[in-house]
């Protein structure tokens, strides 16, 4: 079975790089293409990978126990694997569950605020970031489903944040009904980074049936890969924009 799995990732991977040839010879034979190609290789982009919560923060909490913080984390190092596989410049907010406090916070909520802040001051560091953060969603019932893009108020995240969301739709859960939408004010974190950025709800933790996927190996690789088959389509090829 590993060697089946192992078989439809290089697949699957070989397939996000074809795209990526693809669109970069559509783009060659079009001079208004070519040129976007080359102003946007003048300054490239780097992408940022934040694995949302971690720490003190698990985030949500599935019924069988599972923290968010623990899929987000195996998704972004998924999606900064295939992003190098790639050729794409990337940054992680966080590589492990550990998170490096401020000896200042002393609470749980302080540590939180602490956190969040140092991962805005690092991101905004970043010369020409783009950022996905990686996300579960929780309900309390178990009925809903389905993965959903939020966009942060940035120039291009609305137009990256809908291709995203659309490719996952047509690729993973062609019944999602969800759409790209803004995200809300009142996340720290979007509200203050300066880039383009993104929010990926990849799935309910309260859903189990969802739940078991978001948990699967494949299917977290799948995630990743359209994610970083949209960032190419986007960011690389000037395919949209």
């Amino acid at each position: 079975m590993q060697n089946i799995f192992l078989r439809r990732g290089v697949g699957l991977l070989l397939c996000v790089c074809g795209l990526a040839v693809m669109l970069f010879a559509v783009a060659a034979d079009d001079p208004t293409r070519g040129q976007a190609v080359a102003a946007r290789a003048e300054r490239r982009r780097t992408l940022v990978i934040d694995a949302g919560h971690g720490g003190e923060d698990g985030g949500a909490v599935a019924a069988d126990g599972t923290p968010e913080a623990e899929i987000n984390l195996a998704i972004s190092q998924r999606l900064c694997m295939l992003a190098e596989l790639c050729g794409v410049q990337t940054v992680m907010t966080r590589e492990t569950d550990e998170i490096d406090y401020p000896a200042s916070a002393e609470t749980t909520a302080q540590r939180k605020k602490a956190d969040q802040m140092q991962r805005v001051e690092q991101i905004n560091a970043v010369p020409n970031g783009v950022l996905i953060s990686v996300h579960q969603n929780c309900y309390p019932t178990a009925s809903p489903r389905g993965s959903q893009v939020l966009y942060a108020a940035t120039a291009d995240s609305e137009a990256f944040g809908t291709l995203l969301h659309e490719q996952l739709v047509q690729t993973l859960d062609p019944e999602n009904r969800r759409v790209a939408a803004p995200i809300s004010r009142d996340i720290y974190l979007m509200r203050n980074v300066q880039c383009p950025a993104v929010l990926v709800e990849c799935g309910f933790l309260s859903n189990e049936q969802e739940l078991a996927l978001l948990r699967d190996p494949g299917y977290e690789v799948k995630l990743a890969l359209v994610m970083i088959a949209s960032y190419l389509q986007y960011w690389t090829t000037g395919w949209v924009t």
